[in-house]
């Protein structure tokens, strides 16, 4: 119980250290740079946080219901603190396509992603090195190495994320169909089914950026592996999605095809 009040400050702290982040560079900056600012502290924070709960999770000190509620409580605190940004390169990359963006400006906000995901791994070392719990002390004597986080084949893995990555764009597609207040409560139940079906296999990260802070450091597989499966999965199954709701469907029903302008909800693992 001790490690998870520590865990549990640890994430208050990340939550508020990023959100006075945030609004700092809200007071002093708000022009074009404000959501380059926003996508940095925002994705800190997402990937700081998962840092945590994939400790604490895979320490085995918590029931299953205590993780997904853990899971369910961080990403609906995400949502609300993230504002505009997204914290995942795949929107980047959507938005490029949809022509809301320039391929330069996609290119940095991808850049500062990655950057926050590896400043990620660096803020958590240090919180670690405190060793302000058991379960700290004792990844610290294994100098924070992380092992084998697939529990499937490459294969396997790739296709959980593609799927993962998929049912998040369709519900980000018609989410707006909900009443406001449901939003956010539905988005988190979403990914916590998605973390509870497809976790044991591929730990269903389904956000390039947060897998490039939390799985790639990790032993068992090779770097181009891990781009297969966390980078290029939810890249194809974003697209899929998108092409299947705004191109095939229409066709097929004999509609016109959906207009390209996006409707990009914030994409989380949360977890």
């Amino acid at each position: 119980m001790t490690d998870l009040l520590v865990s549990l400050v640890v994430l208050a702290a990340t939550v508020l250290l990023c959100e006075a982040t945030r609004r700092a560079a809200g007071r002093l900056h708000r022009g074009v740079y404000w959501i380059y600012l926003l996508e940095a502290a925002s994705t800190l924070q997402l990937c700081c946080c998962a840092q945590e709960l994939k400790l604490l999770g895979e320490s085995k000190r918590l029931d299953l219901s205590y993780s997904l509620t853990l899971t369910y409580g961080i990403t609906v605190i995400h949502l609300l603190t993230f504002r505009e940004a997204t914290c995942h390169p795949g929107a980047a990359l959507e938005s490029v396509c949809r022509g809301t963006a320039s391929v330069k400006a996609a290119a940095l906000l991808i850049v500062l992603q990655l950057g926050a995901a590896v400043a990620a791994r660096f803020f958590a070392a240090s919180v670690w090195s405190l060793g302000l719990s058991d379960m700290h002390l004792h990844h610290q004597k294994i100098g924070f190495r992380c092992f084998d986080p697939l529990g499937g084949t490459v294969l396997e893995a790739a296709g959980v994320e593609l799927a993962c990555a998929f049912t998040v764009q369709a519900v980000a597609m018609h989410i707006h169909k909900l009443e406001e207040k449901l939003k956010v409560p539905f988005f988190a139940a979403v990914i916590t089914a998605l973390v509870y079906a497809g976790g044991s296999i591929s730990g269903a990260i389904f956000n390039p950026a947060l897998a490039f802070s939390i799985q790639f450091p990790c032993s068992g597989h090779t770097y181009l592996e891990y781009c297969f499966i966390y980078w290029l999965g939810p890249v194809l199954g974003m697209a899929s999605c998108i092409l299947l709701f705004e191109k095939i469907i229409p066709f097929l029903s004999g509609k016109s095809s959906i207009g390209m302008e996006g409707s990009t909800a914030q994409k989380e693992k949360t977890h």
